[in-house]
């Protein structure tokens, strides 16, 4: 018998726990032996939980207990979970984590620590989604050519109910708040910082990439509005917040954003609170991956298949899938060299000339416009709404701001990449 305590017995711990017991025998028949959680951690005893295991206060009642086999860390936070998971793996047990921030700073120092121990932590990506098989194991043949995933629950399905009903961004946080998908301060996820932290544990797998929050490139949603909504739907894009990576030549590029994408592509077609994760391999071509990202049970089911993992191999290694980098020389990107389509939202004077400027300032840096809308708007102003061809990331943000300190561009421009 495997025995399990649980730091953290929340609402994903407390799944863990009823999943293995009232799914015990055909647990237990793919593992090859009974998994039994037996203790788990919360920070108050007094809270009552749908669980029958015992509980406690103290952390070191889970990792000072030799009995104890696999820790699972569902604690969340960074700087105490980095200490506990570590003091476990000292002690010589499996860890299996949900926990992606603390592998976004956290994955490669803690792959060395944990040697030959087993560390999984396919809950930490995309709920119950098996991402993180599938290219550790899986995809393993193939150099990955890119990754791109709606991997935020959240601005899914704010952007989808934004879309399809005409609903403005605050009416629509506030409905997510008051449906649980948001939080009371909803920047982590609003902001991209949560599908930033996945995106940086995939590209560790995919690349070898050994890059932190503060390196690449994060946008979030907070600025998109109704012109926005109503450029794509006239130009047959979908609007989704995207973690994308890409690989070009030794350089990969790591990046979340807003993005206008054509609604033929497989991702655009993922919608509300699901998930959705492209993956192109030089071998397979193209994989997809589609299921719910967030919740309970479906997050539970990914740790307790690790648990499962465990169980069937004993000790494994290495945990983010390799002994040696990838691919020699491999860096990431800067992104002020990408190159793509952009879509730029202008309020304007309305008057002669305006045009011709606006024109002149994006030519001047080698940027032409492909389609333009021009939309009334408030006080003597119009709404411009223009995509343009292929052009360097350095020459839109230059222009953006020679075009905001024009004159004639009355508030700060928009900007949302368009990838295809």
């Amino acid at each position: 018998m495997l025995r399990v305590g649980i730091i953290g017995v929340g609402t994903v711990g407390t799944s863990v726990c009823q999943i293995l017991e009232c799914n015990k025998d055909i647990i237990t028949a793919r593992a090859g032996i009974e998994i039994r959680p037996v203790s788990g951690v919360v920070h108050n005893l007094a809270k009552k939980r749908d669980v029958s295991i015992k509980l406690t206060d103290n952390v070191d009642d889970i990792l000072e207990d030799e009995s104890i086999d696999i820790v699972v860390e569902l604690m969340g936070g960074i700087d105490e979970a980095y200490d506990v998971v570590k003091k476990a793996l000292e002690k010589g047990k499996a860890v299996v984590t949900a926990n992606k921030a603390l592998l976004a700073y956290h994955r490669y120092d803690l792959q060395d620590f944990a040697g030959d121990t087993a560390f999984e932590f396919e809950a930490a990506v995309a709920g119950g989604i098996p991402i993180i098989n599938a290219l550790r194991e899986g995809l393993s043949a193939n150099h990955i050519e890119s990754i791109r995933g709606i991997m935020n629950g959240t601005c899914n399905y704010m952007l989808t109910r934004m879309i399809n009903d005409g609903v403005e961004y605050d009416v629509i946080l506030k409905e997510a708040q008051e449906l649980g998908y948001a939080e009371a301060d909803p920047t982590f996820d609003v902001g991209g910082f949560d599908a930033a932290h996945k995106l940086l544990i995939l590209a560790s797998i995919a690349y070898g990439i050994d890059a932190k929050p503060e390196d690449i490139l994060i946008e979030g949603i907070q600025n998109i509005n109704s012109d926005d909504i109503e450029f794509a739907k006239e130009f047959d894009y979908s609007l989704k917040l995207l973690a994308i990576a890409k690989k070009t030549d030794d350089e990969v590029e790591l990046r979340v954003h807003p993005v206008l994408i054509p609604n033929s592509e497989m991702i655009s077609k993922v919608d509300g609170v699901m998930n959705g994760i492209s993956v192109i391999g030089d071998k397979v071509g193209e994989t997809m991956y589609y299921g719910p990202g967030a919740g309970g049970d479906a997050t539970a089911s990914a740790v307790i298949a690790n648990i499962v993992d465990i169980a069937r191999s004993g000790k494994r290694a290495p945990m983010l899938g390799f002994n040696k980098p990838l691919e020699t020389g491999l860096e990431l990107a800067n992104i002020d060299n990408m190159v793509t389509k952009y879509y730029l939202r202008l309020d304007v004077e309305d008057k002669k000339g305006v045009l011709a400027k606006v024109a002149t300032i994006l030519g001047d840096r080698d940027i032409s416009i492909k389609t333009m809308v021009q939309k009334a708007s408030k006080s003597n102003t119009v709404n411009l709404l223009l995509s343009t061809h292929e052009c360097k990331e350095i020459d839109i943000k230059n222009a953006l701001l020679e075009l905001k300190n024009s004159g004639v561009v009355k508030t700060t421009p928009a900007m949302i990449r368009i990838e295809e």
